[in-house]
């Protein structure tokens, strides 16, 4: 299996909170998109690792997308270490997206950094072909995506730019709600975290909303680019008109 774009998270619901919307654009457009997450997301306070893969599943169901990956890595952990390259640039050279997209590098959680330097470094070194990697006992050959881009967590950054996800913004909801250990259940009795504060999923309509004003859409999601980004023609941007 190939595929035109491959979002990577630390955990399960990382992807979804952040680039949800660009997904299941990207899916309805006709195009091929697989998620990984790195970690099963085992240390995260409330739901259990078995809860936390199902949620995954539905929401990947919801997306559309053509499959997902769970690369195992320690939740708590992830060590830009040579195993853990590895799994990254195996996972690359075998699904061989034109496109990545991962976490920022500057973030509030430590596993959200060192995805983003484990993303980068997987990115680069797929193109090496001198660094060797098996799938299923057969040798991969060396592939490089065209392009990376940063997604949006806790943090916020000066965009490179916007998508327009107003079309699609009810099946982001969707697929973030399906995680649903993780928000506002006033039955639960596990402790409560940023994410299971009663307003956080209006929070994040609100960022939404806010992102999309910028370029005069309902609803936006930012991502930042490392290089500069061509435009092919002036009346294919989306602007607010001022």
């Amino acid at each position: 299996m190939t595929v035109d774009v491959l979002a990577i998270g630390a955990h399960p619901d990382d992807i979804e909170l952040s680039c949800a919307g660009t997904v299941a654009k990207l899916v309805t457009e006709g195009h091929t998109v697989a998620l990984a997450d790195l970690t099963a997301g085992e240390l995260g306070t409330r739901g259990t690792q078995e809860i936390r893969a199902h949620e995954a599943a539905e929401a990947a169901r919801i997306l559309g997308v053509a499959t997902r990956r769970n690369l195992e890595i320690p939740d708590g952990n992830i060590e830009c270490s040579r195993e853990n390259l590895h799994k990254v640039i195996t996972l690359i050279r075998e699904l061989r997206p034109k496109i990545l997209l991962i976490p920022h590098s500057h973030e509030r959680h430590p596993d959200h950094e060192h995805a983003h330097i484990l993303c980068k470094e997987g990115w680069f070194y797929s193109g090496l072909e001198k660094i060797a990697t098996e799938l299923n006992g057969a040798s991969q050959l060396p592939y490089r995506p065209d392009n990376y881009f940063m997604f949006m967590q806790k943090y916020e950054f000066t965009p490179t730019f916007i998508i327009d996800i107003s079309k699609h913004f009810e099946t982001r909801m969707q697929s973030i709600r399906a995680h649903t250990s993780q928000f506002f259940n006033p039955k639960s009795n596990e402790r409560e975290t940023l994410l299971s504060k009663p307003n956080f999923l209006q929070l994040i309509e609100t960022r939404a909303k806010y992102y999309g004003h910028l370029i005069g859409a309902q609803y936006g999601e930012p991502f930042e680019s490392p290089v500069s980004i061509g435009v092919g023609n002036l009346f294919d941007l989306v602007v607010a008109k001022g």
